[in-house]
């Protein structure tokens, strides 16, 4: 991303992976929290949708039954398995508290912080992108 695209394009994403690579460096060079990580892991599953959404959009195959039915499946998983696991983990980090290092409970906060909110904004631009045109995208489409 950094070589290929320009920074206000991408800063968001490397931001994102930045977080999550302290977040994960912390659980394996502690041997810590693993069972915490592999929970964040469930979030990847709805990476595949919205790796699959890219694929479509590029593809030019936005009319499709197949890009309609990726559209509810993405914001289906992105619910369950982005927003809910997310929350979930914001709960355990603060019903823990008392159990974790102020260092290590301080990263987690930021990071859980940091990552709701971009992951809210990012569910809001699916939803508004695949089920909520504005009147500039349908005036666009009868241009074509």
């Amino acid at each position: 991303m950094l070589c290929n695209q320009k920074l206000h394009q991408s800063w968001e994403l490397l931001f994102h992976h930045s977080v999550v690579i302290v977040c994960f460096g912390i659980a394996v060079l502690l041997h810590q929290y693993m069972g915490f990580a592999f929970v964040a892991l469930l979030v990847e599953i709805n990476s595949i949708f919205l790796h699959l959404r890219q694929i479509l959009l590029m593809a030019d195959l936005v009319h499709t039954t197949c890009y309609r039915l990726n559209s509810i499946v993405n914001l289906g998983t992105y619910v369950v398995f982005r927003i809910t696991t997310l929350a979930w983990m914001t709960r355990w980090l603060l019903l823990n508290r008392q159990h974790v290092p102020l260092a290590t409970y301080t990263v987690g906060i930021v990071g859980m912080a940091i990552m709701m909110p971009m992951n809210i904004i990012l569910f809001y631009r699916l939803l508004r992108s695949d089920f909520f045109k504005s009147s500039r995208d349908v005036q666009r489409e009868k241009e074509k």
